[in-house]
């Protein structure tokens, strides 16, 4: 079974960092193209959201052929909301057929949150079981138990939420996404580097990569308002503090310093295998943060 890039620098010890672009709602492509150009050579992969927060746009199987076709590696991310196990095991065989084998495996936000709440969610399967089926295609027959004519084979990651409220849900599932044969975790933003110590503590036992997400804050404002409709987001009091103290039109550049800081950190101190950064719409900010925190010299 061919292996991705990606699943290669997995297993190669080397500091893993990985972004992610949103695509546009609509069809104008350009940003999106720049932003590309302007991150494939920085990072070791690139997802593509699909409708994150629940807003319609551009897919993310399209975004996914465009990094590839500029030269990038890219993840797919597949949620669960918005298509049965037959739209979703359809999508991941045209992935594997055009070169897109990494796949984040996301059971994915509820409607109510996006600008679509009359949509009807659909959540036919979950991120664990969505994990069981792409090892189910893999091994050559689809979620009926029909044969299929060449089978696919992935690099399959979800993710984890370190620093929830209640932590022992969540593990349980990080559990039952291990077992499901998830290789990588890309975890939602972490601020509190003595939770995410305890999390590592536990995850370290698992045969899996573990990738810290870092969420660039461009203001307080932001952080506040990511706090209160944004699903899975826990800024810190601590961070929002440190946010205000920026001079009027700096938020951005100490939300960059704030991210640069904590990725240093988690690389100094070994605590886990890499990390994503959610440059949350200032995708054009990521090579100053690996250039603060040392390592875009690293990645390139």
């Amino acid at each position: 079974m061919s292996r991705s890039l990606f699943e290669e620098k997995l297993n190669s010890g080397k500091f893993l960092v990985t972004t992610e672009i949103g695509p546009p709602k609509g069809t104008d492509i350009s940003e999106m193209l720049h932003d590309i150009e302007l991150l494939k050579d920085k990072v070791d992969a690139i997802n593509v959201t699909d409708h994150q927060s629940s807003v319609m746009r551009y897919p993310s199987i399209g975004g996914c052929l465009l990094i590839k076709e500029h030269g990038g590696e890219a993840v797919l991310q597949v949620t669960c909301r918005d298509r049965n196990r037959l739209a979703l095991e359809a999508e991941l065989l045209f992935a594997h057929s055009r070169g897109i084998n990494n796949v984040l495996c996301l059971t994915g936000d509820s409607v109510d949150v996006g600008d679509h709440k009359e949509a009807k969610p659909v959540f036919d399967l979950d991120s664990v079981q969505l994990l069981h089926m792409c090892r189910t295609l893999e091994s050559g027959r689809d979620m009926g138990g029909n044969e299929l004519k060449g089978a696919p084979s992935f690099c399959l990651g979800s993710s984890v939420h370190p620093e929830a409220d209640f932590i022992e849900p969540q593990l349980i599932k990080f559990d039952k996404k291990v077992e499901a044969g998830a290789q990588f975790f890309q975890t939602q933003g972490v601020f509190d580097l003595a939770n995410f110590r305890r999390f590592m503590q536990y995850a370290s036992q698992f045969d899996a990569k573990i990738l810290a997400g870092i969420i660039v804050m461009a203001s307080a404002r932001m952080a506040k308002y990511m706090n209160a409709n944004v699903p899975g987001i826990l800024v810190h009091q601590e961070v929002i503090d440190e946010l205000a103290t920026a001079e009027k039109g700096k938020g951005l550049q100490k939300g960059i310093a704030i991210a640069a800081r904590a990725i240093r950190t988690i690389r100094e101190e070994g605590l886990c295998d890499g990390v994503h950064v959610m440059a949350v719409g200032n995708e054009k900010v990521v090579p100053d943060i690996l250039e603060q925190a040392g390592l875009i010299n690293v990645v390139a």
